[in-house]
């Protein structure tokens, strides 16, 4: 499969280089994310919007905990990081590793080629992501956010793993924000996560399934079994990303710790393949009810 990682290091260098904020936000429009149009035009995102101070990828962007074109000086240290740990570097070897995986495994993503983006995260933004995050839930796009530090540089093949997991899963089976319950959310992420652990080992996974005790991780599925078939993504959402983001999302708290759904997911999973002797590149083509009525995690 073909594949591009752009080069977020010059473009970001040209970014910073400029005066205004008004050129930076038409570069960061029309430069940096215009490969990415398709991409943001499928989750009904301009690129610019039609009325001032509208929705567009600036405000979109800065909501996912991008850091914002204004912030240059937090974005300069950044990116002179990004550039010391080759980041560029990283991202095309993972893309590499986890397509041999895709074709020795007869996957496949619906894609004529993959494009995959390395931008700059907000610090403050993603504290409870430890600074970084990604989105590919579009098959043939990947992005990552990262305020680069010593704990998540080792993670950045992981977290590209994960979202490289999402463009294959979401190439065989339609997500539907109206239709998606509990169940579809937390098997997507749980075998997302598991893909990175295959690939890449359980140390590197992120904070999303590694920051639970045991008690708080029995009480969290304990909350979850009982709202598999929820549906609708803003209630789902209570349940993914737990009290303190629905809170400021405006969801309504459900009870549970940052990520609850993730950490649910991931053990439901890798439950799942565990009892059944199944593989990650199996279960990514499974069904969502097929894994949770088999993994033992639930009770059914």
């Amino acid at each position: 499969m073909n594949f591009l990682v752009e080069d977020t290091i010059k473009q970001y260098e040209q970014l910073f280089s400029m005066n205004s904020d008004r050129d930076r936000q038409d570069y960061f429009r029309y430069s940096m994310m215009k490969p990415f149009e398709k991409m943001w035009g499928t989750i009904n995102v301009p690129l610019e919007a039609k009325e001032l101070n509208g929705y567009d990828v600036i405000m979109a962007t800065n909501m996912l905990g991008y850091l914002d074109v204004s912030e240059t000086g937090t974005g300069k240290k950044a990116l002179e990081k990004l550039k010391e740990i080759q980041v560029l570097e990283t991202a095309n070897n993972t893309l590499e590793d986890c397509i041999y995986f895709m074709k020795e495994n007869n996957l496949s993503i619906n894609a004529d080629k993959l494009r995959l983006g390395m931008y700059i995260a907000d610090p403050k933004k993603l504290e409870l992501q430890k600074g970084y995050c990604g989105f590919g839930g579009i098959p043939g796009f990947i992005q990552v956010s990262i305020y680069p530090d010593s704990y998540n540089i080792p993670k950045i093949p992981a977290v590209i793993a994960h979202e490289f997991n999402h463009n294959i899963r979401f190439s065989y089976f339609d997500w539907n924000h109206g239709d998606v319950t509990v169940g579809d959310y937390i098997i997507i992420e749980g075998l997302a996560e598991s893909f990175a652990k295959e690939l890449y080992g359980e140390e590197f996974l992120g904070p999303w399934v590694t920051s639970f005790d045991k008690e708080d991780l029995d009480y969290s599925i304990e909350v979850i079994k009982d709202a598999l078939d929820v549906k609708g993504f803003a209630e789902v959402s209570s349940y993914m990303f737990g009290d303190k983001i629905s809170i400021e999302q405006g969801y309504k708290p459900v009870g549970l710790s940052p990520f609850a759904g993730y950490a649910v997911g991931f053990q439901a999973v890798q439950s799942f393949m565990k009892e059944n002797n199944i593989g990650i590149a199996e279960a990514t083509l499974m069904e969502t009810k097929e894994i949770m009525n088999n993994c033992r995690l639930f009770g059914k």
